[in-house]
């Protein structure tokens, strides 16, 4: 197995500055697998003077050019996709057919996405005598979390060097082989030399560099709430521009005239998938008290037929969860809710029967859970449903607002302008209808403390660029 002991900075794997390092482990055997180098201020003023220097021209380069780029990025990301799988199998415990499909799809689709986008956005308008044109930022540092690597880097990565821009990025040091792999990629694909730098470390040491830097005009993030508001404040004393995509605690709003026997098994499947490690998960659901017995059953027959184990095993649904402390707060937060009165529908503490090792969890349903629990106020990234009783619409829709957070948010019934009327009732970044999946073309992004921003398409790229007016045009 690789390692993620050298950094990309300025078209050449270097050295890295600092001499710390720590274990890439294998969450599914507990076993380290190879190093990762956590780089420090030195290593990341080496990244943002590449990035400075590249940026004179690559911020003139034209439309055309950078089309052409991006095509030979996706050419070359399709050749290495088996090798980014293997990777992602290792130190994600993704299974073959989430890290084979879902896992290196979505990164190319975010490049697909960015593509698309930059052929079609108009960098020059004109309003009478006055021109609108809208540049790139300048050098961006983008920092990403490990549960959907390449979807993420990706997210960033493509729609900056669409529009221009160059980049410092910062992976999750739990989960970097990925990214080391993506720099080759871009390497390959003949991405200028210091158009993008990759820098390994945690977020207290390359992470704090890139925010408060004082030659980074823009910071990326994707992570914890909690990890955003240190961002914020880190970049604050520099007035560079902050992009964020935060936690999510999205509910499920289950009308009662919804088709159980379909929805519960579509929205498990969606919950579960990665491990319920995503932050638009919708692991919140709100059932009519009517029918709560019905969706008990169902969720019960559902969650028993999820298949655990490792990630090379055939046939497997569920892989283990990313670290002993991702284990140990989904075992907090089940433990808690018991606690204070849920019951049991599936699943429940300890790890799944006959596993040893690894940091699997079972696949767990509660009920009786009453939106002050915790187990409904945090983030529990795992694969946890709770189910929420309520009497009639008014309440569902109180109950689904009833949060610090507006990622996401799910409608399913049997009329779909009565769910789209919930839909609009909800304070979310993106509501799904009937069980709709992601579209690249659409918005990615959340209100209240999911953070502020936009990710995907145009919407995507206009975070990377500035506007300028010039007056006595034409």
């Amino acid at each position: 197995m690789r390692n993620a002991d050298r950094f990309y900075i300025d078209g050449s794997w270097v050295r890295p500055r600092s001499t710390s390092i720590r274990d890439v482990v294998d969450p599914s055997t507990e076993k380290p697998i190879a190093t990762v180098a956590l780089g420090g201020a030195r290593d990341v003023d080496a990244a943002v003077a590449a990035a400075r220097t590249a940026f004179a021209t690559f911020s003139q380069s034209s439309v055309a050019e950078r089309v052409a780029l991006l095509e030979r990025i996706m050419e070359v990301y399709r050749e290495r996709s088996d090798d980014l799988a293997r990777v992602l199998m290792v130190e994600l415990g993704a299974p073959a057919a989430l890290a084979h499909g879902a896992q290196v799809g979505a990164g190319l689709g975010q490049f697909a996405s960015a593509l698309d986008a930059l052929k079609n956005f108009e960098f020059e308008q004109q309003r009478g005598t006055t021109q609108i044109r809208y540049e790139p930022i300048g050098v961006c540092g983008l920092i990403t979390p490990w549960n959907w690597p390449l979807l993420l880097i990706a997210a960033k990565v493509a729609p900056a060097l669409a529009a221009g821009c160059t980049v410092v990025l910062k992976p999750s040091e739990l989960a970097p082989l990925n990214a080391a792999v993506l720099a080759e990629i871009l390497h390959e694909a003949g991405v200028p030399a210091g158009v993008f730098n990759l820098v390994h470390g945690d977020g207290a040491g390359a992470g704090s560099a890139i925010t408060s830097h004082p030659d980074v005009d823009m910071v990326s993030f994707t992570g914890s709430t909690r990890a955003g508001v240190e961002v914020a404040t880190s970049a604050a004393p520099t007035v560079k521009r902050v992009a964020q995509e935060l936690g999510g605690k999205s509910a499920n709003v289950l009308l009662d005239d919804a088709d159980l026997e379909t929805a519960i098994p579509r929205d498990m499947n969606d919950v579960f998938a990665n491990s319920g490690q995503s932050c638009n998960a919708g692991s919140r659901w709100l059932v009519p008290r009517s029918r709560l017995a019905e969706a008990e059953r169902i969720a019960r027959r559902c969650a028993e037929s999820v298949t655990v184990g490792h990630p090379q095993d055939p046939g497997v649904a569920l892989g283990p969860l990313i670290s002993q402390a991702a284990y140990d707060k989904v075992q907090r937060l089940v433990g808690g809710a018991l606690e204070e009165g849920a019951t049991l529908v599936a699943g429940g503490l300890g790890r799944p029967d006959g596993v040893a090792a690894g940091y699997f969890v079972r696949p767990t349903v509660l009920t009786g859970v009453r939106n002050d629990m915790a187990i409904a106020r945090e983030e529990i990234f795992g694969p946890v449903i709770t189910l929420i009783a309520y009497d009639d619409e008014d309440e569902a829709v109180r109950i689904a607002n009833d949060t610090v957070y507006g990622l996401a948010g799910f409608v399913s019934s049997a009329d779909p302008e009565r769910a789209r009327s919930v839909a609009r009732r909800l304070r979310t970044g993106m509501v799904h209808v009937n069980g709709a999946g992601l579209d690249f073309a659409g918005a990615f992004g959340g209100y209240k403390q999911s953070g502020n921003g936009r990710e995907y398409a145009d919407f995507g790229l206009r975070e990377f660029l500035e506007v300028k007016t010039v007056f006595g045009h034409g």
